[in-house]
């Protein structure tokens, strides 16, 4: 089994609706997003993907999110921009993404600080 993983950021403001406490105030961060993906195969030349098509299929999503308000963007209107639905919203939208249809995705992870993170995976 392979696995291999990208790394990419953005900075953006959200707020968490009724949150009791100082994140519920408008506020930013520098996020960073991971994208982890896994085949058991490698094509002719011995690569599972090449990370310029994983990194392809995630930029238009971190442009979407780069210096926002989340809060406003549709997909958080109803929803809060949290760390664990960022991550969940990602890996959706890549699930998609028939550029990533050699490899399974195993799991997005987002962190808000250099200290804490979220990740979304789909369970067996």
């Amino acid at each position: 089994m392979y696995e291999l993983r990208i790394d990419d950021c953005f900075s953006a403001a959200h707020q968490l609706r009724e949150y009791q406490g100082q994140c519920e105030k408008l506020h930013g961060h520098t996020w960073r997003v991971r994208v982890a993906v896994q085949t058991d195969e490698l094509d002719d030349i011995g690569l599972a993907i090449d990370f310029r098509e994983l990194k392809g299929a995630l930029k238009p999503l971190i442009e979407m999110l780069d210096h926002s308000c989340l809060n406003e963007l549709p997909v958080f209107e109803k929803q809060n921009p949290s760390s664990e639905n960022i991550a969940r919203w990602l890996y959706n939208e890549l699930k998609q993404n028939p550029a990533l249809a050699s490899v399974q995705l195993q799991q997005v992870r987002v962190w808000e600080s250099d200290a804490a993170s979220a990740a979304y995976f789909e369970g067996a």
